[in-house]
Parts: C-alpha cells; structure tokens; sequence
C-alpha cells in the first residue's frame, strides 16, 4: 500500500531545478521509498552496503558507470568523500535532477553540501507523516489515535500490531546506527535516559542544567547529546520570539520531537487513556500541534518564521508566526470547546507590543468546527484543519 506525501509536488519544483536533489530526515520515515515511487525508472545505489561506500570513497569515478541519470544516491552520510566528485560532474552537466540524494544526519550532510554542493543542491526536508496524509488514507483513525502511535510510515502499512514492539526495534536500531556514527558516545544507557527525560519535557523550556542532574551528566555532555537528536531528526528546539530584547522575557528553547508516537513510548504512555491520565496531555498535544505545523510548512518548501512567546512571570503563547512584522498567534488546548480563557496569552501579547501587532489569534483544539470569540480576531480551530488558517 502506498500512503500519498504532501512534499512530491515540491520535490518534483527543485529536482526540475537543481542538478542534485537532497531529501534528509530521520530514519524510516520513507525517504527512499517516495523517491524510488516518484522516479521509477531512476538507477538507485544504497550506501548502508559497506562494499559499495568503501568504492564510492576510494574509486568513486568508477561509480556511476553504465548507470542511467536520474541517479538515487541513498545514506549519502556514509560516503563524505562523494560530494566533490558529485560537484565535478555537475560542473560539466548541469541539467536538472541528475542526482537525488537522501541521507539521516543533517550536520554532516549539511556541511558536505555547503562545502561542494553550494548552489548545485536543492534540499528539502521529509518527516514522518502527517496526520493529513493519514487520515487521507486510513480514515477511521483519530487524532488521539495518531498521536499516541505517532506518523512512521511501517505502523500502517506494516503489519505491526503493537506501536511499541516497533518503537522498542527503532530505538535499539536508531541508538548503534546513528548516535555511534555522530558523537563517540560510551553509555548509551545514559543517552537513552537522556532521550526518555526529554520526552518527559515535551513542549517545556529546555534546561540544561536541570536536564544533566536528571539523566547523571554534566551540561556540557547534555549540549552535546542534544545537537546528536538535533541532526537526526529527532527533536526540535524552537526559540523565543524577540522583538526590542528586554529582560522581561525568557531566552531558553523550547524542546518538541518531530514525532509524538515516539515521545509517547519514550514516556511510557501506550494508548490515549494513559496519555488522558497523565499530566502530561497538554504537553503532548501542543506538541502534536507543533509537528504538525513543522510538516506543513516543511511539505511547501519553507523555513517557517516560528517562535514561541514568553514572560518571565509566564504570559506565554504556544506559537507565534511572523510576516512583514505582524504575528498570527496559535495557542493548543486539548479541549474541545475552550473558553475565553484561552485567549490570556494574546492579551498580554497586546499588551507587550502595539495591539495591531497581532493580526490573529487561534486556538488549535479538538473542536469539530470553527468559531468565532466574541472578542476580537480570535477563533477556536481544530488543529487537523490549522493549515488553513496560516496564510496572512
């Protein structure tokens, strides 16, 4: 079965403009099953094969003989020594879309291609899937549903039964492949606590401090191990919005995972009633809310102008997206009918900065339709149609 990704238009737009194309995201998130279904025909090599890494590092001219173009190049991270023999053969042909590439780990990628492929690549981010494409094909599941067993791709068109076992395999997998392959990292017992007592700080400001007590590190180690999820796709810090810099707000990130099926398994919540439960709720649907506005704008091509907004006496809101100096504020309540309350977090955004500086503000709930508060540009959404609210 063959679940449609909202990214094809757009990746079909760069590899028709681009020599080489680059799809980067974490493991099993079906990178190199969307490339292979959108160019069937296209030759496809895979350097997770150690003999044929070991050729493209010490023979790589010998690589692409008798291949046909377009090219598939698959966990290009393996082989850095790649990329200036790829930048040699773009310079003497730069037609679009000769070479797609896809790789697990951004920081070394990101550093091959700046370094040789600088204005020949196209790159694009893939995430698990959304909870649109989801239901686009699986339409008896719900957003409680998806949540807690999160976007990879084998938990539906596999047969897993429990979301768990998977998640137990993909840890174990995701801990010997890439984290050894990043960092030289002894205890992975420690990384792994460190992984589990993120997931506990869903949608919370990161303290690192607080974090290395935690898990038995110092902060520096904790730093470290944190720019390790950061490149493989794991988790996402998201800064504070600052206009005019003053003391009165906060300056740490805000920590999300790109996937909540696997913060939800990583905090040992297994099902909806448990996460109903938990303290953790808010947390976790704010932090669906963020994925999947992550994958909405990842999925057109864009880098988001997105923020979080916060006092150090704990005004906050959830999101802010900034366009020509104005912002459309998104504040997530698991509720489905919230109440004016909700809107705390707007009021006192007007008040820090000039009223006319928010031009909207929504309430990404679980409500079934759309309405209006009576006050002001405010509007309670269901945060599965939130993507139709973000122009402005």
């Amino acid at each position: 079965m063959w679940i449609e990704r909202n990214i094809k238009k757009v990746l079909k737009r760069i590899a028709g403009s681009f020599p080489a194309l680059l799809l980067t995201g974490p493991r099993q998130v079906g990178k190199t099953s969307l490339l292979r279904h959108l160019w069937p025909k296209a030759s496809y090599l895979s350097f997770d094969i150690p003999s044929l890494a070991y050729q493209a590092e010490e023979n790589p001219a010998d690589l692409f003989t008798d291949l046909s173009e377009p090219i598939i190049l698959d966990e290009i991270q393996y082989v850095p020594n790649l990329f200036r023999h790829l930048k040699s053969l773009i310079d003497q042909d730069r037609r679009p879309g000769r070479f797609l590439l896809t790789g697990s780990q951004s920081f070394p990628l990101m550093q091959g291609v700046s370094e040789s492929l600088a204005g020949r690549c196209g790159i694009l981010d893939l995430h698990s899937l959304s909870f649109q494409e989801v239901k686009a094909d699986f339409p008896q599941v719900s957003d409680r549903d998806f949540l807690v067993r999160g976007g990879y791709p084998e938990l539906y068109v596999g047969h897993i039964q429990k979301a768990s076992d998977w998640y137990n395999s993909y840890l174990a997998t995701y801990l010997e492949r890439d984290v050894r392959n990043l960092k030289n990292i002894g205890e992975l017992r420690d990384f792994e606590r460190l992984l589990r007592a993120l997931a506990l700080r869903s949608a919370q400001i990161l303290s690192y401090s607080d974090l290395a007590r935690d898990v038995g590190i110092v902060p520096n180690t904790a730093k470290q191990w944190i720019s390790v999820l950061q490149a493989s796709g794991q988790i996402f810090l998201l800064e504070p919005y600052h206009r005019n810099l003053g003391k009165r707000l906060v300056k740490s990130p805000k920590v999300y995972f790109l996937d909540t099926g696997l913060a939800c398994y990583l905090a040992g919540l297994y099902s909806w009633e448990e996460l109903q439960r938990s303290p953790l709720s808010g947390a976790f649907w704010e932090n669906h809310v963020f994925a999947q506005l992550i994958r909405h704008f990842h999925n057109q091509g864009e880098r988001p102008s997105l923020w979080f907004w916060r006092t150090h006496q704990g005004e906050e809101v959830d999101f802010v997206i900034e366009k020509g100096g104005q912002l459309l504020g998104i504040e997530c309540k698991l509720s489905e009918h919230p109440g004016k309350e909700s809107l705390r977090g707007f009021h006192a955004l007007e008040k820090f900065y000039p009223k006319s500086t928010l031009l909207k503000g929504l309430i990404a709930c679980r409500s079934s339709h759309r309405y209006k508060f009576k006050e002001g540009n405010f509007w309670a959404v269901s945060a599965n149609q939130l993507a139709k609210e973000l122009s402005f």
